[in-house]
């Protein structure tokens, strides 16, 4: 198998695999239990909060766990309109993931103000058009990076457009592959996740700036400050922690590789496949990820293409592995301007530093082979 879905998730690295081992087997203990084998579990919790808080420039204390992006995002939108009473309107671009757009359109249901906003053609935020959002008790959120196109956003511009308004990001998608420090963009809440960085699923944290009074959504204990009930997971922690710490300190080789197996695919694709648009500008997007469309979708079948890939041994999507599966087009390349057709028979080839040239060029040849034949 080629695997080119790492958008999706990655392959759990074979050293963070070993980290998490010893709390799998014999380090079973309640982090908030009392005795040797809790007060353990609970040490290790701490290491690894203070690792992911180095990667990401911050204290410990604003740096809080859960099961993944999909539960930060939507602990941070309930709770700062919910128990913490934060903001009184919700303001996101239209290209977030659906783990922001469906608690965003659940709060808008139960009367919470809600504000959508559009993107440029390139995908990145119109940051003229956040002007409305700059209000308080009004929380923006924007993706940091798009999971489809690789688009990456001027959050520094997007925080200089909304002073007055408390701004979140999803840094999901970005994390681990450029340089990401939420107090450096001014960041008041981010998400990140393991499972994109070589980690385990099952894990992920919010950043909670300091300061900010924020009530757990997820009731039921006192763990992680009272911000997020439930048992820690050690090893996940710990395997998220010996992830974070390995992709900070490899992040430009592992850059610069995918940033050439970009250029490859690019490449590539020109030279094969006629009547292509892509969708990825490789000067402003994730080094990993490149998304293409066909001016003649009307004519081909994008599950069709997705399907074919798959039995010539080749894993790709056509967006978020959140809505595959249903073939709908990409709301992204929607509000990016393409066609129903061109955003419905769309492929992503997302890379990792394991990815290899030689498996980059047969890829493409295989798709260039199968929209070949689509089109007879």
């Amino acid at each position: 198998m080629i695997y080119l879905d790492n958008s999706a998730t990655t392959r759990i690295d074979d050293h963070v695999l070993e980290a998490m081992l010893p709390w799998l087997r014999d380090g079973y203990g309640n982090a908030s239990s009392q005795y040797a084998l809790g007060r353990a579990a609970r040490v290790a919790i701490e290491d690894a909060r203070n690792t992911i808080a180095d990667v990401l420039g911050v204290h410990p204390a604003e740096v809080i766990f859960t099961s993944g992006g999909t539960e930060s995002n939507n602990a941070i939108l309930h709770s700062a309109v919910g128990p913490s009473q934060l903001a009184h309107a919700i303001v996101h671009g239209v290209t977030e993931h659906h783990a922001i757009l469906h608690p965003a359109e659940s709060l808008e249901a139960k009367g919470v103000e809600r504000k959508v906003i559009p993107v440029t053609s390139t995908g990145a935020i119109d940051v003229a058009a956040l002007a409305v959002a700059n209000a308080p008790f009004t929380l923006v959120s924007v993706m940091t990076a798009n999971n489809e196109t690789g688009v990456v956003n001027d959050m520094r511009a997007i925080r200089d457009a909304v002073p007055d308004a408390l701004l979140h990001s999803d840094a999901v998608q970005a994390f681990g592959k450029i340089a990401f420090r939420p107090g450096d963009l001014g960041l008041d809440f981010a998400t990140i996740s393991a499972h994109k960085i070589h980690g385990p699923k099952g894990i992920g944290a919010m950043f909670i700036r300091k300061g900010i009074d924020f009530k757990a959504h997820q009731t039921g204990g006192a763990q992680e400050r009272n911000r997020r009930s439930g048992t820690e997971p050690v090893a996940l922690i710990v395997g998220f922690a010996e992830a974070a710490r390995r992709a900070w300190n490899d992040m430009d080789s592992r850059a610069r590789h995918m940033r050439m197996l970009q250029g490859v695919a690019i490449r590539e694709i020109q030279a094969s496949i006629p009547n292509v648009r892509f969708n990825t500008t490789s000067e402003t997007s994730l080094p990993h990820i490149v998304n293409v469309s066909f001016q003649d979708a009307a004519m081909l079948d994008g599950e069709a293409i997705l399907q074919l890939l798959d039995l010539e041994g080749v894993a790709a999507s056509n967006g978020s592995a959140c809505v595959s599966g249903s073939m709908q087009p990409s709301h992204v390349l929607s509000a990016m301007g393409l066609s129903r057709a061109e955003a419905s028979a769309a492929v992503r080839f997302s890379v990792s530093y394991h990815t290899t040239e030689q498996e980059v060029v047969h890829a493409v040849a295989i798709l260039a082979d199968i929209i070949r034949k689509l089109r007879v």
